[in-house]
C-alpha cells in the first residue's frame, strides 16, 4: 500500500495544506512582477469577435443529485460578472482565482457539483471548473498563452451528452494555489465576456483588430480500448494554426492527450471498444 501524503492523513491536516498551498501562492505572487489584468469595461466590448462558445449548466448526470446542478448555477451566475469585461493587455496574465476570489457560504456560493479522483463530489463554490473550462477552450482559438493549466485526465466520469468540445481539455482548478493563468504575448488588448443563462455560461473572446491567424482544434486517435483494470479513453487534441490571407496551415500543436479510464457502465459507450492487444504499439 503506497504511503500517505500528509494531506491525506484527516480532515485537519488537509485544510493545513490547503493552507500552507494557499499562503505559498500569495507570496510567490506578492514576490513576483506578474502584471495581472484587473481592468473590467463590461459595458464597451472590443469590435472584433475572435471566438464564442457557451456550454450547458445543468446536466442530467446518473448518480449525481440535481440539487448540486442548481447550486453550480447559482455559483455560476455569482461569478460571471467578476470575469466579464476584463481586459487583457500585452504582456499581462489573467489568474481567474485574483478575479474570482474566495467563494465560501457567506459570499452566497451553494454547495455545488466538483471533480474528484475517483467521481462525481460536491463542495461550497462547486461549478467552477466549467467556468475556466469555457475561459479555456476561448484560449485555445487564439494567440493568446496558457501559462497554468491542470487537467483531469486520468478518469472519464461521465458519458458524451451533446458534448461539444474534445475529451481531454478540461480544466482542473482549487482556490487559489491550482489556478488557471493565461498571459498575452501579443500587441493587442483581448477581452473576455462572460454571463450565465438560464441554462448555459455563455463567453466570447474578443480584440481590437482582426487576427493574421484563425485557429481550429481537432480530436484525433479517439478509441476506447479495453485494458486490464477497465476501459479506458484514448485521444489526442491538436491545434491547427492557419493563415487567414492564404489559408495555409502555419503550424500543427499537440496540445492535451488524455488516457482516462471511463466510471461508467461501458454499455453507454457509443463506439466499438478495442482490445488493448489490437492497439498498435507507437
Amino acid at each position: 500500500m503506497a504511503r500517505k501524503l500528509f494531506c491525506e492523513w484527516s480532515p485537519l491536516t488537509y485544510r493545513i495544506s490547503v493552507a500552507k498551498g494557499c499562503l505559498v501562492r500569495r507570496l510567490r505572487d506578492a514576490a513576483s512582477r506578474t502584471d495581472f489584468a484587473s481592468q473590467r469595461q463590461p459595458d464597451q466590448p472590443l469590435p472584433i469577435l475572435v471566438y464564442e462558445h457557451q456550454s450547458l449548466i445543468r446536466r442530467q448526470l446518473a448518480g449525481v443529485d440535481m440539487d448540486l446542478q442548481e447550486g453550480k448555477a447559482i455559483n455560476l451566475a455569482l461569478a460571471a460578472p467578476k470575469v466579464n469585461g476584463i481586459m487583457l493587455r500585452p504582456g499581462q496574465t489573467l489568474s481567474f482565482w485574483r478575479l474570482i476570489g474566495r467563494h465560501g457560504a457567506k459570499d452566497g456560493y451553494q454547495l455545488g457539483l466538483t471533480i474528484g479522483p475517483g467521481g462525481p463530489d460536491k463542495d461550497i463554490g462547486g461549478g467552477m471548473c466549467q467556468f475556466t473550462n469555457l475561459l479555456h477552450w476561448l484560449v485555445l482559438h487564439s494567440p493568446l498563452t496558457v501559462a497554468e493549466y491542470h487537467h483531469h485526465n486520468s478518469v472519464d466520469l461521465f458519458p458524451d451528452f451533446d458534448r461539444h468540445v474534445p475529451f481531454g481539455v478540461g480544466t482542473s482548478i482549487a482556490y487559489n494555489y491550482v489556478d488557471y493563468r493565461v498571459t498575452n504575448p501579443t500587441d493587442a488588448t483581448f477581452q473576455f465576456l462572460v454571463h450565465t443563462t438560464d441554462t448555459h455560461l455563455v463567453g466570447e473572446l474578443r480584440t481590437e483588430t482582426e487576427l493574421p491567424h484563425t485557429y481550429q482544434v481537432e480530436e484525433r486517435e479517439a478509441r476506447f480500448v479495453r485494458c486490464p483494470d477497465g476501459v479506458h479513453r484514448r485521444n489526442a487534441v491538436y491545434r491547427v494554426t492557419t493563415d487567414r490571407a492564404s489559408g495555409t496551415t502555419i503550424k500543427e500543436e499537440l496540445v492535451a492527450q488524455a488516457d482516462a479510464k471511463i466510471m461508467y457502465d461501458e454499455a453507454l459507450v457509443a463506439v466499438p471498444i478495442i482490445e488493448a492487444d489490437a492497439v498498435p504499439s507507437k
